[in-house]
């Protein structure tokens, strides 16, 4: 196991009815903006819930946050911030909420072009406190301090880490999750089933506790996500799914250990550019990413074949791939498709999605050897 430090300051509130206790989360006299997307929150009870909890605030509402957060929203509502004298935000939504917040939260404090806080990795030296209500468990955004944003002009999707936007606190009611979309629900699962093996499914570097924390994690997610599908009000199984989802990218299992993170990142050209879902690019990339590295993702892929799937039969060769196949298997058992043709990417559009790459030269995986050429095998792979 690596060195590694480790900080996270995200008070949790969990289980039903823990809405009501957002009021006591709050300082007296907190001057609040509650951030929000399409306005479902307003159609499931979460609005009313939110809103009545800070009657004794003067608060205000930005809503319109997008499923890929743009830029150019985000700025608006940092307007908005300076307008009311904003000085506590509230994020009411799932990760692309969470990480708008997220950023008007450190662009409302920044001294300069806040777009250089993504484009240029600027210092955040200061942000807005921020709180969160999660109604939809999938990125752990609640309980991390990361956040991505896009910007359509440039058709730039970028990532940016400081602590100081660390939620002060999550608030996590697995019931506000039963009126959920199936397609919501679907990205959810696969989408924090992916963050788990962005951590683990790369070499043993003899972290037992992460290693079983992980293994623990990618299991329930598996036998717990078909099972939101089938029967949408069972709260055990959204409980340990919210639960799941937020220690998939809390900290914990990533501590001292290899990662990978290149599905993500290479997802990332075909949301901007053909406006797939953050879930539905790792569906159809992970795949790849594992058939292309088997070899050195090996004796974790068989691993993971026993503890997930009861492989135990067969050469470590066959062993790793039935592993593949029964992960790509996983996802379309939850209803997303696996390849790129099926969302109608042909071969001609493989360079596009790879120029990003070529343009900033990154070095994705956990050995750095994912540039723009073996991204562009990866991808024709899964035409």
């Amino acid at each position: 196991m690596n060195n590694f430090e480790f900080v996270n300051p995200v008070k949790v509130i969990f289980g039903k009815g823990s809405i009501s206790r957002l009021e006591a989360q709050l300082p007296e006299q907190a001057r609040v903006l509650v951030v929000y997307g399409g306005g479902s929150i307003k159609k499931n009870g979460v609005y009313n819930q939110v809103t009545a909890a800070l009657k004794n605030f003067e608060y205000a509402e930005f809503g319109g946050i997008e499923a890929n957060p743009q830029y150019a929203t985000c700025m608006r509502a940092v307007e908005l911030v300076k307008e009311k004298n904003i000085d506590y935000l509230i994020a009411v939504g799932g990760g692309s909420v969470i990480d708008a917040t997220k950023f008007i939260a450190a662009a409302s404090l920044f001294d300069g072009e806040p777009w250089d806080i993504l484009a240029k990795k600027a210092t955040v030296k200061k942000a807005l406190p921020i709180g969160v209500v999660l109604t939809l468990s999938a990125t752990g955004s609640e309980t991390n301090e990361r956040a991505v944003i896009s910007r359509a002009e440039t058709a730039e999707k970028l990532m940016f880490m400081t602590p100081e936007v660390f939620p002060r606190f999550a608030v996590l009611d697995p019931e506000v999750t039963y009126s959920l979309p199936v397609r919501q629900v679907a990205n959810g699962v696969v989408d924090s089933f992916i963050h788990v093996v962005e951590q683990y499914l790369t070499y043993p570097v003899n972290a037992k506790v992460q290693d079983y924390f992980a293994e623990g994690l990618m299991k329930t997610i598996v036998e717990e996500g078909p099972k939101a599908l089938s029967n949408p009000a069972d709260y055990a199984v959204r409980a340990n799914l919210m639960w799941a989802a937020s220690n998939a990218l809390n900290g914990w299992i990533g501590c001292g250990v290899p990662q990978d993170w290149s599905s993500h990142r290479m997802g990332y050209a075909l949301t901007v550019r053909f406006g797939l879902d953050h879930a539905q690019t790792l569906a159809v990339l992970l795949p790849g990413v594992l058939t292309y590295f088997r070899k050195e993702k090996e004796a974790r892929l068989v691993r993971t074949g026993e503890i997930l799937f009861g492989i135990s039969e067969g050469t470590v060769e066959e062993k790793a791939r039935k592993t593949i196949d029964e992960i790509e298997l996983f996802f379309r058992e939850m209803g997303l498709k696996t390849r790129l043709s099926e969302y109608g990417i042909k071969e001609a559009d493989i360079d596009a999605l790879v120029e990003p790459l070529k343009r900033m030269d990154w070095k994705l995986g956990e050995y750095g050897k994912i540039d723009w050429q073996v991204a562009k095998e990866i991808m024709l792979s899964r035409i």
